[in-house]
């Protein structure tokens, strides 16, 4: 659980950060700022209409990348929805000025865990960090 706190915490520190998708053979890049743990899983929010909800379940592969004080994150993973309403309530829990546009029973919150995840802390100054979960 260590490990997967600790990606959590630097993702929740830096505030921002960008998740790549893929759209047919078009990688899309947005940012995000949700992440949670539940379960002892991470987990990450976004809503069933954006695009990309349709590109995760077309293709659950992805890579988070952020920067932050000199240190680089990226993880690469599979995101899997999770469709129980308590996963949904933990993130929004977790984050609630979200319930202004979000709601657990709404039908469109999504929540996905990181699965087969492989995180790497980079910077100019220090070996490669490697955590998987």
């Amino acid at each position: 659980m260590g490990d997967i706190k600790k990606v959590a915490d630097f993702l929740k520190e830096a505030g921002i950060y960008y998740l790549a998708t893929v759209e047919g053979d078009q990688p899309r890049v947005r940012p995000f700022g949700t992440v949670n743990i539940f379960e002892d899983k991470l987990y990450i929010q976004t809503g069933k209409v954006k695009d990309v909800s349709k590109q995760l379940h077309a293709n659950p592969k992805a890579e988070i990348c952020v920067f932050n004080e000199g240190v680089w994150l990226r993880v690469a993973c599979e995101l899997i929805e999770d469709d129980r309403r308590e996963a949904r309530a933990s993130m929004l829990d977790a984050y609630p000025d979200l319930r202004g546009m979000y709601s657990e029973d709404d039908g469109n919150t999504e929540v996905f865990y990181l699965q087969n995840a492989t995180a790497t802390f980079s910077s100019f100054t220090a070996a490669p960090e490697i955590i998987t979960f």
